[in-house]
């Protein structure tokens, strides 16, 4: 069985199964203090929803060395769902670095499961890889900051791109821009009858800049 260090040069330099995982030093660090973790590109063998798994799995891993959290706690997937991604879409032996024996799947909080339910309503019809972003980004919409960064992705264009491909009529209602987990947040309040301000429109909102401000750090 592999230890910890050869599973982390798996993970940081491994070829699987058509997936290639590496780095490329000169990009942006995560803001949060502390980060050791290097910027995963997406290669050319890589597909977009290969890679926002690979990014979000990183994230995960994280959370994990530190004992934030357990793999299912910080994905919102079973345990059954993690181990077939890591078995059949990563390097050999890097499921053992989540720790999967022994933890149960996280059970969604209401906050969670709304969000999850609201993004479910709006999936691609059938998809099961919609299905599991939808529950991926609802948990990670519940991390503290902007929700491209709790994904552990490069920056809010890949946010935008994940959500208009996986839940395009909630993505297309987005037309002024708004921060994403603002947005959805926004979008629940209203489904569920309530509201997030009593401004009569976002340009007269004494709150503006926190929802449409830049994203970028």
């Amino acid at each position: 069985m592999l230890d910890r260090p050869q599973i982390r040069i798996l993970w940081e330099t491994g070829l699987s199964r058509g997936v290639r995982i590496s780095y490329q030093s000169g990009r942006r660090r995560h803001s949060r203090p502390g980060m050791a973790r290097q910027w995963l590109r997406m290669d050319a063998e890589m597909d977009f929803d290969q890679y926002v798994t690979a990014c979000v799995l990183s994230r995960a891993l994280e959370e994990i060395d530190v004992g934030q959290a357990t793999a299912t706690e910080a994905t919102g997937l079973s345990r059954a769902e993690l181990q077939d991604i890591l078995t059949h879409s990563f390097p050999v032996g890097l499921i053992d670095a989540f720790s999967l024996e022994g933890i149960s799947d996280a059970e969604p909080g209401v906050e969670e499961e709304l969000v999850r339910g609201m993004l479910l309503s709006h999936a691609r019809p059938g998809d099961p890889a919609s299905a599991r972003f939808a529950k991926i980004v609802a948990r990670r919409a519940l991390r503290h900051d902007h929700l491209w960064q709790d994904l552990g992705l490069y920056d809010r264009s890949e946010l935008s791109r994940l959500l208009a491909t996986h839940f395009p009529t909630l993505a297309a209602g987005n037309t002024d821009n708004m921060r994403w987990k603002r947005y959805l947040y926004r979008k629940l309040c209203k489904a569920e009858g309530l509201s997030l301000c009593l401004a009569p429109t976002c340009r007269d909102c004494i709150d503006f800049k926190s929802c449409f401000a830049s994203e970028e750090s």
